[in-house]
C-alpha cells in the first residue's frame, strides 16, 4: 500500500470533520452532521491501517495519525451524551401506569412500502394510546382504517409527495389543526390530547423536508420549521409533547437548539442512539424519529420497533406526566444569541404561519 495512498486515507476524516463546522445551510456542509460515530471508526482504521502498511519515516504520517485521533475524540464527544455514559435528561418512572400515562408510536411507513401488516401487527401488539404516520397515502389510510374502532379519533392528511401524515388517537383530541408552517405541499398537525386522568396536553407532529440532492438543497426550511414550533413551544407554557421524522440527528447544532428555545428533554439523553434511518443499512444509520416533551413528564419504556418494510424503523415510547417532574429536571434554556439566531433561521425560511 503506497505511502501516499494511506496519506488519502488519513486526510478523508480529517476532512469530513473540518467540513462538519461549517456553519452554512447547504446539504453539502449539513450531511457531515450526521455520520459522526462512522467518521470517527474511519479515523481510527486508518490510523490502524497507516501503522500496519506505512513504509516512510515522514513525520507528516506522525502528525496525520495524531490529528485523526483527535477528529475521532471530537466526533465521538459530539455524540457522547446518546451513550450510557452522560446523565439521563429525563427520569425514569418506576411506578405503576395510571390515567397520566401516555405511549406514542411514531413510523414513516414510506409511501411506496406495502407490507401495512407489519405495522398494524406492532400497534396491535404494543397498544399505543396514539400513533402517527409518516408518508402515508391514501393506499395506507385505507389499510389502517381497520384500526378506527380502537382509535376513533384522526387526523388524516393523505398525500402522494412522501408528506402525507396520519395522527390515530384512543384518547380524545381537541382543537386539532393541520398547519402549513413552511411549504404549502408539507403539513403538520397540532391538537390538544385529553389523558384518561382527564388532563389536557399539546402534541406537534412534525416532518419537514431534509437538506439533500434530491429534496431540498438547504436545510433552512427543516431549520426554520423546527424553530417556529420550538418558540411557539415557550410561548404557551403547556405541557406538551413533539414527535415525528424532523429529518435531523439528534446531536445537530439545531436539534439542540431547538431544545433551548423550546425548554424541551430529550429522552434518548444518557440512554442510547436509537438509531431509526436507514432500517436497510446497518452501518448507516441515524436517531432521525424523534420524541420529545416537557419537563412535566418521566419516561416509562423507550425503543426502536423491528422492520416494518419502511427505510426507517417505528420508535415507541411510554411517558408518565407528572407535573412535580418540572423540580427534579434541568430545564435547557437559550440566550441572547440563541434567540437571535433562531429567528434569524426563522426569517430565512420565509414561514406561510408564524408563531
Amino acid at each position: 500500500m503506497g505511502d501516499w495512498f494511506l496519506f488519502g486515507l488519513l486526510l478523508l476524516p480529517v476532512v469530513a470533520t473540518l467540513l462538519s463546522l461549517v456553519r452554512h445551510d447547504h446539504w453539502v456542509w449539513r450531511i457531515f452532521d450526521f455520520p459522526r460515530l462512522q467518521i470517527a471508526a474511519i479515523s481510527l482504521l486508518c490510523m490502524l491501517l497507516n501503522e500496519l502498511f506505512q513504509q516512510s519515516d515522514s513525520l507528516l504520517f506522525t502528525c496525520m495519525e495524531y490529528v485523526n485521533f483527535a477528529c475521532a475524540v471530537w466526533q465521538i464527544w459530539q455524540i457522547s451524551a446518546y451513550t450510557p455514559l452522560r446523565p439521563k435528561q429525563v427520569q425514569a418512572y418506576t411506578g405503576t401506569e395510571n390515567g397520566r400515562t401516555i405511549s406514542i408510536l411514531t413510523s414513516n411507513v414510506l409511501t411506496p412500502n406495502r407490507q401495512a401488516n407489519k405495522l398494524i401487527a406492532l400497534i396491535q401488539q404494543y397498544q399505543p394510546h396514539i400513533f402517527l404516520t409518516l408518508e402515508s397515502d391514501k393506499w395506507w389510510e385505507e389499510q389502517l382504517s381497520v384500526l378506527e374502532t380502537d382509535y376513533p379519533h384522526t387526523v388524516k392528511i393523505p398525500l402522494d409527495n412522501l408528506y402525507g401524515m396520519h395522527l390515530y388517537s384512543r384518547l380524545p383530541l381537541k382543537d386539532a389543526e393541520i398547519l402549513y408552517r413552511v411549504r404549502e405541499d408539507i403539513p403538520s398537525i397540532r391538537a390538544l390530547v385529553q389523558l384518561e386522568s382527564s388532563e389536557w396536553i399539546q402534541i406537534y407532529c412534525l416532518h419537514p423536508m431534509p437538506p439533500s440532492p434530491t429534496e431540498a438543497e438547504m436545510s433552512t426550511e427543516r431549520d426554520g420549521e423546527l424553530l417556529l414550533v420550538g418558540k411557539e413551544i415557550a410561548k404557551t407554557h403547556r405541557a406538551c409533547m413533539v414527535f415525528g421524522d424532523l429529518n435531523d440527528v439528534a446531536w445537530s447544532d439545531t436539534s439542540r437548539l431547538f431544545q433551548r428555545i423550546s425548554g424541551l428533554l430529550d429522552p434518548r439523553v444518557g440512554r442510547g442512539l436509537y438509531n431509526t434511518f436507514h432500517a436497510n443499512y446497518p452501518l448507516f444509520r441515524y436517531p432521525l424519529d424523534h420524541i420529545f416533551h416537557s419537563t412535566d413528564f418521566l419516561v416509562c419504556e423507550l425503543k426502536v420497533l423491528p422492520h416494518m418494510g419502511s427505510d426507517h424503523f417505528p420508535v415507541y415510547g411510554k411517558f408518565q406526566y407528572a407535573p412535580a417532574a418540572d423540580l427534579i429536571h434541568e430545564t435547557p434554556e437559550a440566550t441572547q444569541k440563541d434567540h437571535a439566531q433562531a429567528t434569524e433561521k426563522i426569517e430565512a425560511a420565509d414561514p406561510i404561519q408564524k408563531s
